[in-house]
């Protein structure tokens, strides 16, 4: 009688996993929107329950089969990137660390979201055309490598300013993706390269488009419509504080606008650079988190949407991403190293115990690699000499 039990249980079990792969793959062709992964999560609790031991939840199929099994455009591989906990780097932090891997996306960085939505957007009123219309923004890096992919595979021009100080890395992706690029001298910061991108516009004429990543609403947009839905359906909703650094402020705005809109007591902070502490008032400086800092306060960010300010020093946030290289096996940049320093620093709160932090890591570390960041490996990898070996 056991035995035919347990055949049963087995069969019931083998049913209920066919069914959740059969409607993880039909809400795969539908739209991402908050509505749609809303409905969707709402859909497998309902099958989670009548599973019964099986505790099939929604993050168990959420978006494995979203991204479609052969996508017709490197843009339809854009989102979807998973969490990961952290455990190592993490001594002293009552709270969990969860760290949203936005350095798996398609160009490796969280800005490969606002490269898509900025120009699809933008081609949907009809303000730029593939062939006709060039393409212009200033940019630290990752928006321009963005920028770049999502231009080649749709057929734009794109020219691209970025101040001098950033890594070469970032050079070469952009000229390897088919863009121009324009550097600016390193004093002036993002301001010198937003000038220079205005400059390039005027002298290009109604055939220029400049994208604004620092005020345009559709950053904002697609992370209130995929990154926020995405956090919020891979956490179950349980999540007590989103802390990311801000560039554009786009995604500590847009992700946040959505996981409040589902837990109003949800917390977010925002990670800017001891070096330039503009959001907390002070007067902006040179520093070498690549990516957030801009040196001044963006209009896509929502300060009222944001709790807290937290700074965090280059040295710090250098630091912790080295750490969470060689212990964590997550190779990422020095602001992701800011992001996660800060939410061990929240997690040590004592109320803070038992608590659930989600970071971001913004982007992926290879292009980091002529930065202060590896600095000393990489000096240290151009001198090695190869040994010798006995044939």
């Amino acid at each position: 009688v056991t035995a035919s039990a347990d055949c049963q249980r087995i069969s019931r079990m083998r049913r209920t996993i066919l069914f959740l792969a059969f409607a993880g793959a039909a809400a795969a062709f539908a739209p991402i929107s908050p509505m749609a992964v809303g409905a969707r999560s709402n859909s497998l609790q309902s099958v989670s329950k009548r599973a019964g031991s099986l505790k099939v939840g929604p993050q168990m199929m959420a978006y494995n089969l979203e991204h479609p099994k052969i996508a017709n455009s490197i843009t339809d591989l854009i989102g979807r990137t998973p969490l990961l906990k952290l455990t190592k780097v993490t001594k002293g932090s009552g709270a969990e660390i969860i760290a949203k891997m936005e350095s798996m996306q398609p160009c490796s960085s969280v800005k490969d979201r606002i490269g898509y939505s900025m120009i699809d957007e933008a081609e949907k009123r009809g303000d730029i055309t593939p062939g006709k219309t060039t393409l212009v923004e200033p940019t630290s890096g990752n928006t321009g490598i963005a920028l770049a992919m999502v231009a080649a595979a749709k057929g734009y021009d794109l020219i691209l300013t970025m101040p001098e100080s950033m890594s070469l890395e970032r050079r070469v992706m952009f000229k390897a993706l088919g863009a121009k690029l324009v550097l600016t001298p390193a004093p002036l910061a993002m301001k010198g390269a937003i000038k220079k991108a205005e400059d390039i516009k005027a002298s290009l004429g109604a055939d220029a488009y400049m994208l604004q990543q620092f005020n345009n609403p559709d950053n904002v947009k697609i992370h209130e419509a995929t990154t926020g839905p995405e956090i919020w359906e891979q956490t179950d909703g349980n999540i007590d504080v989103f802390l990311g650094g801000v560039g554009t402020g786009g995604t500590i705005t847009g992700t946040s606008k959505f996981l409040k809109s589902m837990n109003k007591d949800m917390k977010t902070i925002a990670v800017e650079p001891a070096e330039s502490p503009v959001m907390s008032g002070g007067k902006p400086g040179p520093h070498k988190i690549q990516g957030i800092g801009a040196g001044f306060i963006p209009n896509n960010i929502d300060m009222d949407i944001v709790d807290e300010v937290m700074q965090v020093s280059s040295a710090d946030a250098m630091a912790m991403a080295r750490r969470l290289a060689t212990e964590e096996g997550v190779l990422c940049g020095i602001s992701s190293g800011a992001a996660v320093h800060a939410a061990i620093e929240v997690g040590k709160r004592p109320e803070m115990k038992g608590k659930r932090i989600v970071c971001v890591i913004p982007s992926f570390g290879e292009r980091y690699l002529s930065t202060a960041l590896f600095a000393d490996i990489l000096e240290e990898s151009k001198n090695q000499a190869a040994e010798e070996v006995v044939m």
